[in-house]
């Protein structure tokens, strides 16, 4: 779902976030200091930072001291950095999460964001009304970074508008379906060969269920509440091909045959198989906890939910593994970025463009320095970030087997699998809001009527995105 609503990240604890701090420097701050005076505002956008150039600048999103080895990492990264260009200073901002809603908005309305501020990809629309955020287009090529063509375009589009370019991004998730390897053997089935239908997931659930109910495992469990549910019910939807709203995003879409086999099937799961549990998920954590805590076989989450499981509920990396989106069609995905502030010199821009590059955008560096995240005791081998594609992916999937230490097979089927994605559809947290009323009625109302609750839903959809138009 939408980071607004959607916290996984920040409660990971592999990348810690951070705030934007009311302290940064504001435009008229940096007129005053000779540090953040551009020395080729007359040059080309198009061409990197020289490394001669004396530039300050604010970046929010350094991990919070309670992170030592992403803290410290980071730490030691600027350091790396300054080796290329020494005459850049990186003024680190932290807090945590790395943004809340109510102090973004308020950041951005008396533009106090950092010069290169954090956002959630689905943030841009938000920016953008408030006119807060430089056009980067024309700083953005293959010689400012280097790996531009392996970014995934689908996500480089999310970060676009009326074809311009306003952020790059840090990392990003595809929705999939997190299974337990250790009671899919129990069960007897093949840990190697997930469901990759709703029809295998049934069946699967459904053995799980036979075979290991009596000690309380259940297989599959689903959200229900807490924008989780319309965030899942549109996830499972896009899997089997379907859409939550039409190209001008003025009318809802997902009333039609797949929503109603998916919720179907989702019933039946429930009230013929018994093969969830009597309580579905109400927020997020929930299915998570159920997950690692071995209650259940099966849910559709993303590969960033897996290292919480681990360590804050003890499960083990060897028993988890993931699987592509039921049906395949395509995948819901979002993530994060670095956007840059209004009002930015042409330094200012190229040298946050520069540190995101080194950070964030290249395989063996920063954040892809799995050498050094195994030393750190840091897990290496999950399937993200996922936004690389061709010469770069393969490189990073090289370079993170010769480091891993969890098992990387474990999620082989979902990275191979490649599934196209889809953003999440404007105004998604008010649209999840009222699709949770849907998936409550099917998981705890064993009458409901399905069609009656896609039409309300409609109803209610179609009248929210027209009072945003």
């Amino acid at each position: 779902m939408s980071r607004i609503g959607y916290r996984r990240l920040v409660a990971v604890a592999l990348v810690a976030g951070i705030g934007l701090a009311s302290a940064a420097c504001s435009s008229d701050d940096k007129k005053d200091d000779p540090g953040t005076k551009s020395s080729s505002s007359s040059s080309s956008a198009g061409t990197p930072l020289d490394p001669k150039t004396k530039v300050s600048i604010t970046v929010d999103c350094e991990p919070p001291t309670t992170k030592k080895a992403e803290r410290q990492q980071w730490i030691d990264d600027v350091a790396e950095f300054n080796k290329t260009y020494p005459n850049v200073t990186i003024n680190s901002k932290d807090a945590f999460p790395c943004e809340d809603p109510a102090k973004f908005t308020a950041q951005l309305q008396g533009s106090s964001q950092a010069d290169t501020f954090y956002t959630y990809m689905t943030d841009l629309q938000q920016v953008l009304d408030a006119g807060q955020a430089e056009d980067i287009s024309a700083y953005v090529n293959d010689k400012t970074v280097p790996n531009l063509k392996d970014i995934d375009p689908n996500v480089l589009n999310v970060l676009k508008d009326g074809g311009k370019l306003y952020g790059l991004p840090t990392s990003n998730y595809e929705m999939g379906l997190i299974y337990n390897r250790k009671i899919f053997a129990d069960a007897g089935l093949d840990p190697n060969k997930p469901p990759t239908t709703w029809d295998e997931v049934r069946q699967d659930a459904k053995v799980i269920q036979d075979k290991l109910g009596s000690k309380g495992i259940h297989g599959f469990i689903e959200n229900a509440g807490g924008n989780q549910g319309g965030w899942h019910f549109t996830s499972e939807l896009y899997g089997l091909g379907g859409t939550m709203v039409d190209d001008s995003g003025k009318k809802a879409t997902f009333n039609d045959d797949n929503a109603k086999t998916l919720l179907t099937t989702l019933h039946d799961m429930r009230w013929t198989d018994n093969s969830m549990p009597a309580t579905p998920g109400k927020e997020w954590g929930d299915v998570q906890k159920a997950m690692g805590t071995g209650q259940v076989g099966m849910y559709v989450g993303a590969p960033d939910d897996i290292p919480l499981v681990v360590q804050q509920y003890k499960a083990d990396y060897k028993n988890l593994g993931m699987a592509p989106i039921p049906g395949g069609k395509t995948s819901l995905f979002g993530g994060n970025d670095y956007m840059f502030k209004k009002g930015s010199s042409p330094d200012q821009i190229k040298a946050g463009i520069a540190w995101i590059n080194f950070k964030f955008l290249t395989p063996g560096k920063g954040q892809f320095n799995y050498t050094r995240n195994k030393t750190d005791g840091l897990p290496v081998g999950l399937p993200e970030p996922f936004f690389f594609t061709g010469a770069s992916k393969d490189k990073d999937n090289q370079l993170k087997a010769a480091s891993a230490t969890i098992p990387v097979d474990n999620f082989k089927t979902y990275v191979d699998t490649q599934v196209p994605v889809k953003p999440e559809p404007p105004n998604a947290q008010k649209i999840y809001t009222v699709l949770d009323t849907v998936m409550s009625g099917v998981l705890t109302n064993k009458g409901a009527d399905i069609d009656k609750l896609l039409s309300t839903a409609e109803s209610q959809v179609n009248s929210l995105l027209a009072a945003s138009q």
